[in-house]
């Protein structure tokens, strides 16, 4: 009997040191190489150059996520204002904005005035130019911004950037929407094909150049560049500090031979400070270390400047993990 009873317990003690290694084995650190993280970029229409470059900055990161196991996707959205809110609700980790949008958001100005600061929104670093680009269609005889007045003009969707910049622009020209006999709020995927078809005479869009967008219409129906100048530009440019004047080269467009004269703002990177500083940091690490083939990921990348990348347009304080990259590589 005493028998029995040992040789039940040895066996019930090895069976219980079996189900002890078993679970210290599923419990036990997976190597950092293999946990993947999954990390969320909103841009904006997928014609547009937010959508280029949250893909370019995904594709560097995932070619080498079995380094750093994080897996980067991109979201096509409804632009800056979308991806500010989408971030502050945690429902996205990173986005593009224009610097003007991440200025009222950090402060709680503009449009972000009702919902108050967002004083977590941090910088990553900037990106391209986006000069405001008006577009007319060619046989509306468009010459300056003011022959618009009746006309059926795009204003852009509601929740972009552009559609920000545009309710900026027409308050400080003593406008509103009532200018326009209609204003569309289609979004810039859509904006071009309706030029062309003739359901709108022109648009307004803040976008890197060159950029597909605009290249479509020009090509397909000769669709004109119109200056976007006079004393209600330079009363922005003067006020607010993250705008400035742009000029889009003569030439870079079909049927535009002219140089149009504009003002705009810097595509800008950013996050939450909720999202971990070795996320960012390494995020950071691979686009900077693989700069030059970020540049030829899209021609609006290609004069793109690492210094001015880390110290213009930055409208929230840099992220901790992208200020460490920055400080150990000398550009801060």
């Amino acid at each position: 009997m005493r028998t029995l009873f040992s040789s039940t317990l040895a066996r019930r003690l090895a069976l219980s040191a079996g189900a002890a290694a078993m679970m210290a084995a599923l419990v036990a650190p997976v190597p950092a190489a293999a946990q993947q993280k999954f990390v969320s970029i909103g841009t904006g229409g997928v014609t547009g150059v937010y959508y280029a470059a949250g893909g370019a900055i995904c594709r560097l990161v995932n070619k080498d996520r079995s380094e750093h196991g994080i897996r980067c996707s991109v979201e096509s959205t409804g632009g800056s204002v979308f991806n500010i809110n989408t971030i502050k609700a945690g429902e996205l980790d990173l986005g593009v904005v224009q610097s003007d949008v991440g200025f009222n958001a950090y402060n709680g100005e503009g449009q972000f005035k009702d919902a108050g600061p967002f004083k977590k929104l941090r910088s990553v670093f900037s990106i391209h130019p986006e000069p405001f680009t008006v577009v007319a269609r060619k046989e509306a005889n468009i010459k300056t911004f003011d022959d618009f007045k009746g006309k059926r003009f795009n204003v852009g969707n509601p929740g972009s950037g552009t559609r920000a910049s545009m309710d900026l622009l027409l308050k400080a020209r003593g406008d509103d929407y009532s200018m326009f006999s209609l204003a569309s709020e289609l979004k810039p995927d859509e904006h071009g094909s309706a030029l062309c078809d003739g359901k709108i005479d022109g648009f307004f869009y803040a976008v890197g150049h060159p950029s597909a967008n605009i290249q479509d219409p020009t090509t397909t129906c000769g669709a004109q560049l119109v200056s976007l100048t006079g004393p209600a530009v330079d009363k922005l440019v003067e006020t607010y500090p993250y705008y400035a004047k742009a000029t889009i080269p003569a030439g870079l467009y079909p049927n535009n031979p002219q140089a149009t004269e504009t003002y705009g703002v810097l595509a800008t990177f950013v996050t939450s400070a909720d999202v971990p500083e070795e996320t960012v940091y390494t995020i950071v690490k691979t686009v900077f270390e693989n700069f030059d083939d970020f540049k030829k990921l899209h021609p609006a990348f290609g004069h793109l400047d690492a210094k001015d990348m880390v110290s213009k347009g930055l409208s929230a304080p840099l992220h901790p993990g992208a200020e460490k990259y920055f400080k150990e590589k000398g550009l801060l």
